[in-house]
């Protein structure tokens, strides 16, 4: 019975609650994001990127600094604090890795707040304005905590944002060892060219042989080549959202 309310709560995330946005960039954009930060996401990501001249956002949940996800090392400050000063974008992935449909809207909205004042206090005061809900959980009421916060969240719905989207609840797809497989990335690509739209990416750890949610260091070099040969415009999410919001 509670999977069956879960399921009923994360389809109302999904399609209730809708903050209708325009998507309408000069031209078609690709954004890689990173939920968690295994080291790995930034150790082995963190020099492909650089070879790219590319930036990513980095959804930091501060509970996980410096323990085991996954069964995977995670961040350390200083880490974080590497990958922030080498202009990638630190995004809120609320403090404990809290799914929404574990607490409430009240509990939720604390996690956040604890989660902002933790990474303040190791970024210089920096104000994280995207979210990306961890699991992909999206509640109603998670939703409009969220909304009244961040300019943007980005869930885990597979596709294209294209003319208008939800920007509580953004789509992407996952740069995952168990979804890449079942992915026509070239044609996501051309299709994010064709409408002027936003495909953005999500991934976790980066390795040879990587867990199911994580992909490998081919994996992300092959999706950024085909991101630049398909002429997309490639930002972190926020900087993304600030190109069409100006």
């Amino acid at each position: 019975m509670s999977a069956f309310i879960d399921k009923m709560r994360r389809r109302g995330g999904r399609y209730l609650g809708v903050r209708s946005a325009p998507v309408r960039p000069e031209r078609g954009t690709f954004s890689l994001s990173f939920d968690d930060i295994p080291v790995s996401a930034w150790t082995e990501a963190g020099p492909i990127l650089k070879e790219h001249g590319v930036a990513a956002t980095y959804y930091v949940a501060g509970g996980l600094s410096d323990g085991q996800n996954l069964g995977l090392p995670q961040f350390s400050t200083d880490h974080l604090q590497q990958l922030f000063a080498a202009g990638h974008e630190v995004g809120c992935h609320t403090f404990g890795h809290t799914s929404a449909l574990s607490v409430s809207p009240e509990a939720y909205a604390a996690d956040l707040d604890r989660n902002a004042v933790w990474v303040a206090e190791r970024l210089d005061g920096h104000v994280m304005t995207t979210f990306a809900y961890p699991y992909g959980d999206v509640s109603v009421g998670a939703k409009a905590v969220v909304a009244d916060r961040f300019r943007l969240a980005r869930g885990v719905r597979d596709g294209v944002n294209a003319r208008t989207a939800d920007r509580a609840n953004m789509q992407a797809i996952g740069l995952e060892s168990r979804r890449l497989p079942g992915y026509d990335l070239e044609a996501l690509m051309a299709e994010t060219a064709a409408k002027k739209g936003w495909l953005i990416a999500y991934g976790h750890d980066v390795m040879d042989a990587p867990t199911p949610y994580g992909c490998t260091p081919a994996d992300l070099d092959r999706v950024i080549r085909l991101a630049k040969a398909a002429g997309l415009d490639i930002q972190p999410v926020g900087a993304a959202w600030d190109r069409m919001a100006a």
